[in-house]
Formats: C-alpha cells, sequence, structure tokens
C-alpha cells in the first residue's frame, strides 16, 4: 500500500516539474520581446529596426535614417511613436517603413503596420 501511494505521489510532482518546465521554457519564448535587431542592417537598399532595452529604436527605411522612442502594450502592440527620418532621395528604393505607426510580434517576423492599422511589411528577426 504504501508503495502504490509512494508511486502515485512521485508521478505526480513529475507532472508538476514538468509543467512548471514547459511554462518557463515558453513564458522565456514569450518574453523576447522587441528587443534585437530586424532585418539585416548591413543589406544595401532593405529596411532594419534596432529596438533597445530604454525604448529606443534606431535603424533605416534602406536608404534614409530612421529613429524613435517606442512602447509595448500588455496586447503586444508596439507603438512606434513619431519616428524621425532624414529625407534623402534614393532612387529604386522603397521607403515603405517611414509610414510605420506601430508593430506586432508574429513569431520571428516583425509586422509592420501604418496609421491605418493596415500592414505595410514585415522584417525578419536578425538577432
Amino acid at each position: 500500500m504504501k508503495s502504490a501511494s509512494l508511486r502515485t505521489s512521485m508521478i505526480a510532482t513529475a507532472a508538476v516539474a514538468a509543467i512548471l518546465l514547459s511554462a518557463c521554457a515558453s513564458s522565456t519564448e514569450s518574453t523576447k520581446g522587441v528587443e534585437g535587431t530586424w532585418g539585416d542592417p548591413k543589406a544595401k537598399g532593405s529596411p532594419s529596426l534596432e529596438f533597445t532595452a530604454n525604448g529606443e529604436y534606431t535603424g533605416t527605411d534602406g536608404c534614409n535614417t530612421v529613429g524613435g522612442s517606442f512602447t509595448e502594450a500588455k496586447d503586444g502592440t508596439i507603438d512606434l511613436g513619431a519616428m524621425r527620418s532624414t529625407r534623402m532621395f534614393c532612387e529604386g528604393v522603397d521607403t515603405w517603413l517611414e509610414t510605420a505607426h506601430e508593430a506586432t510580434i508574429s513569431g520571428d517576423k516583425l509586422v509592420i503596420k501604418n496609421e491605418e492599422g493596415a500592414e505595410i511589411g514585415t522584417l525578419l528577426r536578425f538577432s
């Protein structure tokens, strides 16, 4: 009788440990957040953004330098605030990123939206 009770107790303990470990793994992944680099900053003519822990971002729309301050909402929306940008003319470069207003993270993609909430592009997590 004691042996069956001990075995049940060990199985329950193992199950709880497995649940706790899986919760830790998934919470680590979900708290990765926006910090880091999105898009390849060395790819000439391509957009990229780098988000820092202090709420700032910098990058390029493929031609112009962009930057600003961001905030992350509890629902996962990243408000890009007022984006500053240089205003150089670059022939043949699509500068869609300069109209960015907010973003969301979907896996390893940063989904960029304009002020109307329409998706205007994506950047892949670089680092």
